[in-house]
C-alpha cells in the first residue's frame, strides 16, 4: 500500500493531511510548527510522495508567497531528500473553511491549515 502526504505550508503553521492509495481519500492530520515538520513525516510516514500547495496568482503567475513557499518546502524537504510534488492550491484555504462552516462546530486557524492540506492531497489524487 502506497501512502501520501499533503502539506499545506505557512509561516506559523504546516497543514498535513494524509492518503493511501487503496481509500485516495485525503485526511487532515493536524498541523505542526515549521520546525517541527521533519519530525512528523518520520513519524506519519513513509511516503510514496509529498504533495505540496503551491500558492499562485489567480492568472497562474509566481507571486512572492510562491517564492517563499517553494523555499519554505526545500528548507523543510530537501534534508529528507524529498522531492515535492507541486499542487495548485488556489482558494483551498477559503474551500476548507467553509467545509468546517458547515459541520457547524467551533474551529481555528489551525484546522483550516489541515483541512487545506487535505484538499490539496485530494486534487493531486484525483488527477492521478
Amino acid at each position: 500500500m502506497k501512502h501520501y502526504l499533503g502539506l499545506d505550508i505557512g509561516t506559523k503553521r504546516v497543514g498535513l493531511a494524509i492518503a493511501t492509495d487503496e481509500t485516495r481519500l485525503a485526511e487532515p492530520r493536524r498541523t505542526v510548527a515549521p520546525n517541527q515538520v521533519a519530525a512528523a513525516i518520520q513519524e506519519l510516514g513513509p511516503f510514496e510522495a509529498v504533495v505540496v500547495g503551491l500558492p499562485r496568482s489567480l492568472a497562474g503567475h509566481d507571486t512572492p508567497q510562491t517564492v517563499a513557499v517553494r523555499r519554505a518546502a526545500d528548507d523543510l524537504l530537501g534534508p529528507l531528500g524529498i522531492d515535492p510534488i507541486w499542487q495548485d492550491e488556489a482558494a483551498t484555504s477559503a474551500v476548507a473553511e467553509e467545509r468546517l462552516k458547515a459541520v457547524g462546530k467551533p474551529y481555528t486557524k489551525a484546522d483550516i491549515d489541515a483541512e487545506a492540506a487535505s484538499i490539496i492531497l485530494q486534487d493531486y489524487l484525483d488527477s492521478l
